[in-house]
């Protein structure tokens, strides 16, 4: 029986999974690389080298998957931004999209490095010469293998922001929390409507019609 074509993503995937070891080994253990395949999004993670985020092979994609495949075409490198972990942690990290041949967005390989060690010894060092210390980053990043918690952290976001339980905003709130979801990429999610309209407490028709709302206010 003669052997089946290897589709260009599947190349791409075989010919990165050794990259993500190395990478990983060549900066150590404050390092973690992880590859992406998006063509699954509810088990996008296809290799992991390190432990920084804790993340396996076969978990979901986090916030900043999600961001990437809401950009679709025009998700572009974003090198070196600086998050915060759950659990308080800073890191510093690099989103890589990749693509097929014809340039449809297939995964991403990310970068995450664990400034915890750095900072301290930065910190050490700046009061020893009287230096200001690094400004942290105000955004916290939810690096969980599983897409209803990644949708929960964004949601419980908003009713902090709001001070109130999501199913008492008012209208036009809610319009702003479905907003920022809508570009957060979670609509891009297979039954995502389903899922945030159960959370927000509200039906699925009157979930669209917050949408179709969004999309008249949209130039």
């Amino acid at each position: 029986m003669p052997d089946q074509p290897v589709s260009t993503a599947d190349a791409v995937f075989a010919a990165l999974t050794p990259v993500v070891e190395g990478i990983a080994a060549t900066f150590g253990r404050s390092c973690e690389v992880v590859l992406h395949d998006y063509r699954d999004q509810e088990q996008s993670v296809v290799a992991v080298a390190g432990s920084v985020t804790g993340r396996a092979a076969g978990d979901a994609m986090s916030e900043i998957g999600l961001r990437v495949l809401a950009a679709g075409a025009d998700a572009r490198n974003e090198v070196g931004y600086v998050t915060r972990a759950q659990d308080g942690r800073v890191l510093k990290c690099t989103t890589l999209p990749l693509r097929d041949v014809d340039g449809t967005l297939i995964g991403a390989l990310c970068v995450n490095v664990d400034l915890s060690a750095i900072n301290r010894a930065t910190g050490v060092l700046s009061d020893l010469l009287g230096l200001s210390a690094l400004e942290e980053p105000a955004a916290t990043t939810n690096f969980s293998g599983d897409l209803d918690q990644v949708v929960e952290s964004l949601v419980e976001r908003a009713e902090r922001a709001h001070a109130v339980p999501v199913a008492a905003l008012g209208r036009d709130e809610r319009l702003v929390l479905v907003r920022s979801l809508h570009e957060a990429g979670v609509f891009g999610l297979r039954g995502a409507p389903g899922r945030i309209a159960k959370r927000l407490g509200i039906s699925r028709t009157g979930l669209y019609n917050d949408l179709a709302e969004l999309k008249k206010d949209t130039p």
